[in-house]
């Protein structure tokens, strides 16, 4: 009796963890997480630069790693320390984490487009995506 119950415990774990990974093996919490690496393009020009969002500090605020590079599409831009997401979806960057130097709204499929300020304008894809690369 004993050795029925065990193995009917284990048939319930079992297939409640396939229930929960979808049975694929990857957790739905891995499958809902945003992209970390992003690539930011001006004016649809070919060069880009390799934007990262790092760790969150706060509800809605992650430390942000601009390249260098990015100075060319944006001057100050890589002076941005901090990504802040708004309920609305759009996204700031900025120095402190309150002030941003570029705000992006949700873009027509994947990514984002800046609307402040008005130029240069920028749009912002997951790292990756085919449409992104050089």
């Amino acid at each position: 009796m004993k050795t029925l119950s065990v193995l009917i415990g284990a048939a319930a774990l079992f297939g409640g963890v396939q229930l929960f990974h979808g049975g694929t093996g990857e957790s739905v919490a891995e499958e809902a997480a945003p992209p970390d690496t992003y690539r930011l393009v001006a004016n649809g020009d070919e060069g880009g630069c390799a934007i990262k969002r790092g760790a969150t500090v706060s509800d809605g605020l992650s430390l942000l790693t601009v390249a260098p590079n990015c100075r060319r599409l944006m001057p100050g831009i890589e002076r941005a320390k901090f990504w802040r997401e708004q309920e609305d979806g759009t996204v700031a960057f900025s120095v402190n984490g309150v002030d941003p130097i570029v705000t992006f709204a949700v873009a027509d499929g994947d990514g984002f487009e800046s609307y402040a300020p008005a130029l240069p304008l920028l749009s912002l894809a997951a790292a990756g995506d085919p449409s992104t690369d050089d």
